[in-house]
Parts: structure tokens; sequence; C-alpha cells
């Protein structure tokens, strides 16, 4: 521990260790490092967590060091996705915020240094009242879109002016940049669904909590969404776009499957790349009509399945269509995009997609299923105008046919590649030595790096 005995600031840094939001509050972390090498920045996160975040040659990043929380599970505790995908997070959220505290207190002993700013996800609005008892600043970071984090901050806002549980096809017209949003497209946990279940719990907290944060930091960028990035200004002491990370911090390139390579033998624009992230894998009666599609139609496709393909695709489905698709366990999807030859991407709308996307210049189908996804379905296809949500919500053969032939096969289809283009070239801007976001994160440096405690 003698690094940390030279190093002028210890910076401590909650994680989420669940879906995809370690990795990019790491991102944030590493980039803050190389801004100031002089500090040292503990992680703290679950054991499972730490073991995929860190991957082997970490220590590039020496001053970053990864500390475990007790993940709450009970002892002998073994995963079962079929009994319940939820239940690994009503454990850890049933433990903190003790199994944090408990962890700071072991990080200060061994480490001998104490904490001189606290850094954690958003969603832990108990940071607050730990970065207090320390007496430092406490920044906050959301992974997710600035527009559903107004929704959880604001959802006492919302309720107040629909109700609970109103028609889901009624429109949020009362409020500005919101009046093609319906209530069905909120997330859930504000106006519909389980109030009293942990997730929505945690987010509503973390909503009244979030204007105590010295800083919010949002992997997003400035021109993306203005008027809602306007009103989070007003919220908060300092609201950071510092995004989007993608476009600042390049991973290693892991093409083990050869999928540029493929591309490289096709048309331009011609293209369909799948992929719903790494949590979702559709229901088989929606798997089978998207791979109909697939089979029927003229597109060449690149999957990237996270499933067992030979059980849950069609036998024979991927011999059949060799000659015009591949399907890959794995593949380089920022690269993937930003390739000339794709012209559509089917995904969940998960935000980090949705951002690699306009990365590419890419116009997108969505299938959400969760959390903010269905937000930010509707906010690409009626407010931004270069993504389709699919007729009915979900995977069937007529609405996915429409779809690709909408974007890949008529004018409209070639505009809404021009409108992403437009925010590609915003958002390369934002990253650019001057960008909005460089200079958002020069702030944000400001506030983790200073010597006063910034009430």
């Amino acid at each position: 521990m003698e690094k940390y005995k030279k190093a002028s600031k210890h910076i401590a840094v909650m994680a989420f260790p669940f879906g995809t939001h370690a990795a990019p509050l790491l991102s944030i972390i590493r980039r803050l490092s190389e801004a100031f090498p002089a500090a040292m920045f503990s992680f703290l996160c679950t054991e499972r967590s730490n073991s995929s975040t860190f991957p082997k040659g970490h220590q590039k990043h020496d001053s970053i060091k990864p500390f475990n929380v007790w993940d709450g599970l009970p002892e002998g505790y073994t995963y079962c996705l079929k009994r319940n995908p939820h239940e690994p997070v009503d454990y850890f959220l049933q433990a903190v915020p003790q199994n944090f505290k408990d962890a700071v207190d072991e990080l200060v002993a061994e480490t001998g240094r104490p904490i001189d700013c606290l850094i954690t996800d958003a969603f832990y609005y108990f940071g607050a009242d730990i970065a207090d008892e320390l007496k430092v600043p406490w920044v906050a970071l959301w992974t997710a879109s600035p527009r559903a984090l107004f929704s959880h901050a604001e959802t006492e806002f919302f309720r107040r002016h629909v109700g609970i549980n109103d028609p889901v096809d009624k429109p949020l017209d009362f409020l500005q940049g919101f009046a093609s949003i319906r209530v069905a497209d909120l997330p859930d946990g504000v106006v519909r669904g389980n109030f009293d279940a942990s997730v929505p719990v945690l987010l509503n907290k973390m909503g009244l909590t979030l204007p105590r944060a010295a800083a919010v930091a949002a992997n997003s960028y400035e021109d993306l969404d203005n008027a809602v990035v306007n009103m989070l200004k007003s919220r908060y002491k300092r609201f950071l776009n510092v995004g989007p990370s993608n476009l600042i911090s390049a991973s290693p390139i892991d093409d083990r499957h050869g999928c540029l390579d493929w591309l490289e033998k096709h048309e331009p624009a011609s293209v369909v790349y799948i992929s719903f992230g790494s949590v979702i894998t559709p229901p088989p009666h929606e798997i089978g009509a998207l791979t109909q599609v697939l089979e029927e139609s003229n597109f060449p496709f690149l999957w990237s399945f996270r499933g067992d393909v030979e059980k849950q695709l069609p036998p024979g489905f991927p011999k059949r269509t060799s000659s015009k698709g591949k399907i890959v366990p794995w593949a380089p999807q920022q690269k993937i995009l930003e390739h000339p030859s794709v012209g559509v991407f089917v995904s969940h709308g998960g935000w980090n997609s949705i951002l690699e996307s306009i990365s590419g210049g890419v116009p997108m189908v969505f299938r959400p299923f969760f959390g903010d996804q269905k937000l930010n379905t509707r906010t690409v296809e009626t407010i931004w105008g270069f993504g389709l949500g699919l007729e009915g919500g979900t995977l069937t053969k007529e609405a996915t046919t429409n779809a690709l032939n909408f974007i890949l096969s008529t004018e409209e289809g070639k505009k809404m590649r021009q409108k992403v283009g437009v925010q590609k070239e915003l958002a390369y801007k934002a990253v650019q030595p001057n960008g909005s976001s460089i200079e958002n994160f020069k702030t944000l440096v400001g506030v983790v790096t200073c010597h006063h405690y910034l009430p």
C-alpha cells in the first residue's frame, strides 16, 4: 500500500454490480486517473463484478485498485436465472448501504489513508450521507440517458400530472420536449408498475437525493437532448455531460470471430447488425420470427448472439443462411457500427448501444424490454428521428420486415441515416479539444481533486 501513502488524494468509488453499470463508471475513473495521476482510486464493488470489470492487464491503471464488497447473497447461494433473475439484485440491495460502509472502514484501515472524495453510481443515494459523514464531496455518475434521469428526478411531478396507472397512451404534453412521449414510455416505477419493488424504490430515493451531489456526471453530450439537459442543470449544482465515453476511452479491438473482415465483403449501408446487449435474449417465439425474416429477406446480417445457437435458434438456420449471415458469440460492436457496410442496428435500446450507434451514424430498430429502454425507443423514434420502434413493441415477422424495409429500402430511411449523421458530427465535436464534454470533464476533475469540501 506504499502508493496510497505517496498519493496526494484517496478517492473511493462505489459501483453498481449489475447490468452495464460498472464498466462505464470504470471508464470515467480511468479518465480521472489519467488527468490526476497523483491520486489513488479505490474501486468498490462485488467480487463477481470486479473479476469481470477488471480484465487481466489492468495494471496499466495501477492507481485504480479494486476492492470487494459483500454481495448480500446467503452462504452457498447459486445463481439460477430460471428461478428469478432479479433475486441477486434484491439480495444486494438489502445489504446496502452497510456493506459499503464496512468496506470503507476496512479500506481506510488497510491503506492508512482517509477518503478525500466519494464517487458513486448515481443509483447509490446513500452516497450523500456517507460523504457527509466523511466531510468530502459526493460525485454521482449517471450511466443512462439524461431523459431517463429527469424521469426519476421528477417522479412526483409526473405523478401529480398523470396520476398513478393512468391510460398508457396518455401523452406527456404538459412538459417541454415530452409531447410525443406517452405514459407507457416512462420507466417502471415512475407512474406505473410495482412501486415497492427494490429497484423503483432505489431510483425514487436517488431522485430525491441527487441535488445534494457536488456534481452529477452523465455519459452523454450537450447537443443530443438540450432541452432536458438544461432542465437538469437547473436542478443540480453541476450537471456535467462528459461523453460519449466510447469516443474518448478506446478499448482494445477484440475481433476474434472475424466480423470486420466479413463486413468488408458487403455493400455500403446494406448489413443488418443485431445485438440485444449482454443481459437479455428475446423469448423463443420472437427469436423464431426474427430468424424467419432474416432467412426470407435478401439482407445480409451479422448477429451477436449471447445464447446457445444450437438450442435457441431453429435447427439448420445458421447453415441455411451462411451465405449471407454471420452469427457470433461476441462482436466488437463499436467498430462494427463504424463500418460503412452496416445499414441498421436491431437493438434492445440500451443507452450505451444508442451512443455507439450515433457514433457510427447507423439508424436503429428497437425491441425494448425494461428500465429506460422504452423511453429511449420513443425518444429516438419521435424526437430525434433516426430509429423505429417495432409495431406492437415485439419481434413479429410483419413488424420486423416492415421496419427493416423502411430503413434500408426507402427515401425516409435515407433521411434517418442523414439525421443520425448530424448527431454523429455533434458527438465527435463534443469530445474534441475545447468541446463541451471535454470542458465539462475539466470541471469534474476540479470537483474531484478540490482540496476543500464543496457543499
